[in-house]
């Protein structure tokens, strides 16, 4: 039946700025990106080392989505890493606030939170 998750879709308030967050300081690479003139939108493909993940929707005057705390819905994005201190850093340095670090009580695995330009929760979580 399933084999794997095919892509998580994001809708944006600004474009522009959720473009450059996932690209420029998450380092997301650029499949395709389509200009929708019937939806005044745009639709970006995204990969993170090659696999397809995301696809960022921008729409005129999207409704907002409570995110925080423990709304019900999609509760955050996870991303894998090897080197948690590393990816803390980048995102501080791009002013990007990062929550302190915590353990996982079941795996003993280190994890943090930051938040992309709509508020959606992203976590980094150290394999």
């Amino acid at each position: 039946m399933l084999k794997s998750v095919h892509h998580i879709a994001i809708i944006c308030s600004d474009y522009k700025k959720s473009k450059a967050f996932y690209t420029e300081i998450l380092g997301l690479e650029i499949l395709n990106e389509t200009y929708r003139k019937e939806r005044a939108s745009y639709k970006l493909d995204l990969a993170l080392n090659g696999v397809y993940v995301i696809e960022l929707f921008s729409f005129p005057n999207p409704p907002e989505r409570t995110s925080r705390p423990e709304a019900c819905g999609l509760r955050h994005l996870a991303f894998k890493t090897n080197n948690l201190n590393q990816i803390t850093g980048h995102c501080q340095k791009h002013g990007i606030p990062v929550e302190q670090i915590r353990v996982d009580e079941i795996t003993g695995k280190r994890f943090t939170f930051i938040a992309d330009p709509d508020d959606l929760p992203i976590e980094f979580y150290e394999e």
